[in-house]
């Protein structure tokens, strides 16, 4: 075994194929309330979240007006996009509701709470909070045991009454 990768490494940002940059920018910005940092008319945006470069590309490069992959082709399963907190999940909760954006899915994942969803090109997404390290769950042997549980979204925007 090669010896492993350096834990300072992250994920610095996704791009992705869209068929419309004015629909993905209505939801990117519009809906979840990404930043635009950068645009190159009808063809790349760059999205971000507190100010850096981008955390998210879109372009129409290779896909103006294109169609999402068929079920059962290969390619990107989700984009997960950590929020910093409870409140902030509850908050990107709220948004989608207001948008009438319907989920796929929620999950407690015991490390984590997640909302799934696609974008409107059929990008999938997970929205999603990491619980403090100190609290995900482990077996006797200290190995970590995430679940999938059902999530309580009323639960989640309860959340938001706590910040106001």
């Amino acid at each position: 075994m090669s010896k492993p990768i350096d834990p300072r490494v992250d994920i610095g940002h996704v791009h992705l194929k869209v068929a419309d940059i004015e629909r993905a920018l209505g939801f990117y910005c519009g809906v979840l309330g990404f930043e635009l940092t950068q645009r190159f008319g009808t063809s790349a945006a760059f999205l971000s979240a507190g100010g850096y470069h981008h955390h998210i590309g879109l372009n129409t490069w290779e896909s103006r007006g294109g169609k999402p992959p068929p079920p059962g082709a290969t390619g990107l399963y989700h984009v997960a996009i950590r929020y910093p907190d409870r409140a902030a999940l509850a908050d990107a909760l709220r948004r989608l509701r207001e948008a009438g954006i319907e989920l796929d899915g929620a999950a407690d994942h015991g490390v984590s709470e997640a909302l799934y969803l696609h974008d409107p090109d059929g990008n999938g997404l997970e929205l999603y909070w990491d619980r403090p390290r100190n609290q995900w769950p482990k077996d006797a042997a200290g190995n970590l045991t995430m679940v999938t549980d059902p999530l309580d979204l009323e639960s989640l925007l309860e959340e938001l009454k706590k910040h106001e």
